[in-house]
């Protein structure tokens, strides 16, 4: 039978887990054992109560690595690698971009590792993005936070005492967490706004009752597979200066441009912030990879000429339960369709034709 194990996660700031009760007791009808490490839903809203104990052999960190299929979140660290066996399938977020030796380490301890964020975006594998499952939860959750930080209201408000105008929100690139962030402004009833290099989300942003912020910078942002690529270094120039005049009269601005492997790209220049209200907020989604803004301090809430940047890199993590349970489900989905052999009797064999498979595999035993 698979050993499928599931460590608590030891990132900073990670409250997630990578399989919630229901998952298990859908892993489990696939005869596998399971060995998850004590706690480690915890955070998540998940206490080892809830999960069924029938299906659950409790165990320490070094036996939760220890098995066949290891389930995470977050990258390794170079003690977690160690605790691996040679062989074994380990299924992450790994960062792939990222050059800290984490690659290397697991190829020579004979690791084979998938990528979850490697997932090609296809029909057939809408169940098992990640990117997208997390992204929305960012986007949502990024309009909340501009709320706790801005002093104001975002609905028009009229009472006795008074009226407040509504808020006036931008938000920069349309992917799935941009469009998330449209939604939950809107609901909240803020004047929406929204800009991206690709000009085919038109229709998307409209459809969510936002204006659409057309600016001619000489050329199609619109990438492969649905992504923005790197704009050449003349239209960037074009794209900030015809952008700063309309953010120094937003309220919020939601940033979430990003380029997979890149630095994010400079949208929001100091000058832009500058020009905005005192009191506006600023949430940086791309703070992780540098800041649409380059006074965004990832991690922090920084004040900059009166203006608020929020500079969270995992709000995913600020929304746990919900976050785990996306997260659990894509894997589900991507096990599915990993192995030759779907009887757990045998410990089955990656289906290394499988285009899925190989898209998403960084490090082979092999």
């Amino acid at each position: 039978m698979l050993t499928v194990g599931v460590p608590k996660e030891t990132r900073v700031g990670e409250t997630r887990v990578a399989i919630t009760p229901d998952a298990v007791r859908k892993l489990a009808k696939k005869g596998c054992i399971i060995r998850l490490e004590k706690s480690c839903g915890e955070l998540s809203g998940f206490p080892d109560s809830e999960y069924p104990a029938e299906f659950v052999e409790w165990c320490d960190a070094a036996t939760a690595f220890a098995s066949e299929l290891v389930l995470k979140i977050n990258r390794p660290s170079f003690a977690e690698i160690d605790l691996l066996k040679k062989g074994a399938i380990l299924i992450t977020l790994i960062e792939p971009f990222k050059q800290d030796g984490t690659i290397e380490k697991l190829t020579a301890a004979g690791v084979v590792t998938l990528a979850m964020e490697l997932i090609p975006r296809t029909s057939r594998t809408q169940a098992m993005d990640v990117l997208s499952s997390q992204a929305n939860i960012s986007g949502y959750r990024a309009v909340i936070e501009s709320g706790l930080h801005y002093g104001r209201f975002f609905p028009l408000m009229m009472t006795a005492a008074g009226s407040s105008k509504p808020a006036k929100v931008m938000v920069l690139g349309a992917g799935v967490a941009g469009l998330q962030a449209i939604a939950t402004a809107r609901r909240l009833g803020a004047v929406v706004e929204a800009y991206d290099v690709r000009p085919e989300v038109k229709e998307q942003i409209e459809s969510l009752g936002a204006k659409y912020v057309e600016l001619d910078v000489g050329e199609d942002g619109s990438g492969q597979g649905g992504y923005a690529k790197e704009l050449s270094e003349a239209a960037k120039h074009k794209q900030t200066q015809l952008l700063s005049e309309r953010l120094k009269k937003c309220d919020i601005i939601i940033s979430t441009a990003s380029i997979p492997g890149r630095q994010a790209p400079i949208l929001i220049t100091e000058e832009a912030v500058q020009g905005m209200r005192a009191g506006s907020v600023i949430v940086d989604l791309a703070a992780a990879t540098g800041g649409n803004c380059p006074l965004t301090v990832a991690d922090q809430v920084v004040v900059k000429h009166g203006v608020k940047l929020v500079g969270y890199t995992n709000y995913p993590a600020m929304m746990p339960a919900d976050a785990s349970n996306f997260y659990a489900n894509n894997l589900l989905a991507l096990i599915e369709v990993l192995f030759i052999k779907q009887d757990a009797a045998a410990t089955p064999s990656l289906d290394l034709s499988d285009e899925i498979v190989v898209a998403t595999i960084v490090t082979n035993k092999e």
